[in-house]
């Protein structure tokens, strides 16, 4: 069953396109990672997925209808941020019993005992927490929801990192436990690719990548070597990222597309083959120079 569904979608603000032709689909029970850096057009997606935004031109389909204003949508979708407010009325101890109001799968053991293991104090008001424990609670309600679709749009803002671990090892323990399609929006996508099963990557609101996390691993590899050898051996192959070391050698990462027998060939003139981890792929992929930051003091 296709949960999402996106097909040209567009959201643009005035001349500037956040989400610009997206295309892609998102399967039940699947914990997705959707990865950009700042300004790519994460929130205004997500916030499109949860029928927040209503979308300018092409498709979006959540539960096969059109998510804006939509009561099917809103009641099977969670949608946690930083942003997130309650009524300052109710203490957080408060919020935990009514919840169960708003949300049918609820589970009110496991945000309680969650509650409890944050040492979270149930007199408190949500607007005094600090940063950090909002994000917490914000957690809390967003995993004991157990919403069919689930969103978590940088959820570990504020946290420290021994709480981010713990929030981890929660979703995922709770998501074996109760299967359901999980969005999760992070810069931090080496403390959580072990958690994701895909990678949706965008960059200045299009689609760069959306394959599994193992696809991702394998996408690319390191060429070290001597500079004039690298670009004799890649003369014909696009480059993902080039950084020069002192004046004779290079680092390049390319696609992983070579035969063994050529990368073989690149081992016998002397260059090495190395992996590229996950997030410098993801790194390299939405910078804005193939040559990094490196590209700033060239003089060329």
């Amino acid at each position: 069953m296709k949960v999402v569904e996106c097909k040209n979608l567009t959201k643009q603000y005035g001349r500037v396109k956040a989400v610009n032709d997206l295309t892609f689909t998102l399967a039940e029970n699947k914990i997705t990672g959707l990865v950009g850096r700042n300004g790519a057009g994460k929130t205004t997606l997500l916030k499109m997925i949860a029928g927040y935004l209503h979308h300018n031109s092409g498709n979006i389909q959540v539960f096969s209808e059109n998510p804006f204003n939509n009561l099917k949508v809103s009641a099977n979708t969670i949608f946690i941020d930083n942003s997130m407010s309650f009524s300052p009325a109710l203490t957080l101890g408060q919020l935990l019993e009514t919840a169960g109001e708003f949300y049918v799968n609820w589970d009110k053991n496991l945000a309680n005992r969650l509650f409890k293991y944050f040492s979270l104090n149930p007199d408190q008001s949500h607007v005094n927490l600090s940063k950090g424990n909002k994000s917490t609670f914000n957690m809390i309600i967003g995993l004991a929801a157990h919403c069919p679709l689930t969103i978590f749009d940088e959820p570990t803002s504020g946290m420290d990192a021994g709480t981010r671990k713990d929030f981890y090892r929660a979703l995922l323990k709770d998501y074996i436990a109760h299967p359901r399609t999980i969005i999760l929006s992070s810069h931090l996508l080496e403390e959580i690719e072990d958690i994701l099963e895909d990678i949706l990557l965008i960059k200045n609101g299009e689609k760069l990548l959306h394959i599994s996390v193992a696809e991702l691993k394998e996408y690319a590899i390191g060429i070290t070597g001597k500079t004039d050898r690298i670009n004799q051996w890649l003369s014909n192959r696009e480059r993902i990222f080039t950084h020069e070391i002192g004046n004779d050698d290079s680092y390049v990462v390319i696609k992983n597309e070579c035969s063994s027998s050529e990368l073989e060939e690149a081992r016998e003139i002397g260059m090495r083959i190395s992996q590229v981890s996950t997030e410098d792929i993801c790194m390299h992929l939405t910078s804005k120079s193939k040559g990094g930051i490196d590209h700033v003091f060239s003089r060329g």
